[in-house]
């Protein structure tokens, strides 16, 4: 398979305007975004995506990668300003990434970028993307070396209440986040961080916040935080990906003269009409009413038959009338 450029990633032409760059960029970010992608790969895809329009975004940048693609085997410059030849040869970039793979991401099947700059010197990195940036890649190891790498990423895990994600609400937790002192430690601070809980996102995705993870080394960046959401919700509930499932209690009269009743459910309280001669255990469907997702799931309602209690005199003569009025009904047992 051809190598990818950075034109191929984000699938314009070269001579492409800033508009449709921008356009396309954002198209590709809705699709790939870990918050709503169910692609197991979308956190590597977004990083390469984001690599290639940092740097084709930008008009300078864009020019020196420009001049990078019509001459490869350039022994000066590479993308970046560094110098990328060494003394047996003048490789440039887009051949060092051919040796290594664009990364599992887009199909190259070798190593990320992140895996180049960790065996040859990591370099300073960009903004958003993580462009290298001038004399980071320098003669295979110069630059600023490993001593100035991104902190680890960290995990933890939000307990998220069913109708925050039908609204979309904002959270905030209590963390203790690396701080960078001036001579090179790193101390921790207790700080409270506001989340938007992104409407619609199911059970186990995960939230990402850009730099609460560990400190990095050096210059380095801090890692990032990756909230795993647990949806929590009432006993009568449960949940199958974007679909809810609400158990519901009604009447036998309910049940067998088909009236209309009104539900309390996480998309708000809703009137139903109860199918005549209903029985427990069977579903309504009301489709769209689910978890509203990039594709919404649906709200099933779980009939549940409850008999009233006999307490009183006046119930036990209408339960004796009843079963006289029914007497030739036949049940299988």
């Amino acid at each position: 398979m051809a190598e990818k450029n950075y034109y191929d990633i984000l699938g314009v032409k070269k001579d492409a305007s800033d508009a449709d760059i921008k356009k396309r960029y954002r198209k590709l970010v809705r699709q790939y975004h870990p918050d709503v992608s169910d692609d197991p790969d979308a956190d590597n895809k977004i990083a390469v995506i984001n690599n290639a329009y940092e740097t084709i975004r930008d008009k300078e940048k864009r020019a020196e990668y420009d001049a990078m693609l019509n001459n490869p085997f350039a022994g000066q410059g590479g993308f970046g300003g560094s110098s990328n030849r060494q003394s047996g040869g003048g490789q440039g970039w887009e051949d060092m990434k051919g040796q290594f793979g664009e990364g599992e991401a887009f199909g190259g099947g070798g190593f990320r970028f992140d895996d180049i700059f960790s065996a040859f010197g990591r370099g300073a990195r960009g903004q958003a993307g993580g462009q290298a940036q001038q004399g980071g890649f320098d003669q295979f190891g110069g630059g600023f070396g490993p001593q100035d790498s991104k902190g680890q990423d960290q995990h933890a895990e939000i307990n998220v209440d069913l109708a925050s994600v039908y609204n979309g609400d904002d959270y905030s937790i209590k963390l203790n986040v690396p701080v960078r002192q001036p001579n090179g430690n790193v101390s921790y601070d207790n700080k409270t961080l506001k989340i938007k809980i992104p409407k619609g996102i199911t059970d186990g995705k995960q939230i990402r916040l850009t730099g609460q993870g560990a400190a990095g080394s050096g210059s380095g960046k801090n890692g990032d935080l990756f909230l795993k959401v647990k949806i929590t919700h009432a006993d009568n509930i449960r949940l199958e990906g974007a679909n809810v499932y609400q158990t519901v209690n009604i009447t036998p009269w309910e049940a067998a003269l088909g009236e209309k009743i009104n539900v309390t459910t996480p998309a708000g309280t809703l009137g139903v009409t109860i199918p005549k001669n209903s029985k427990s255990g069977s579903n309504l469907r009301l489709k769209g009413k689910g978890i509203p997702a990039k594709q919404a799931g649906d709200l099933y309602l779980t009939l549940n038959i409850v008999n009233p209690e006999i307490n009183t005199e006046a119930a036990t003569q209408a339960y004796e009338q009843l079963k006289q009025a029914f007497a030739d009904t036949s049940i299988n047992r």
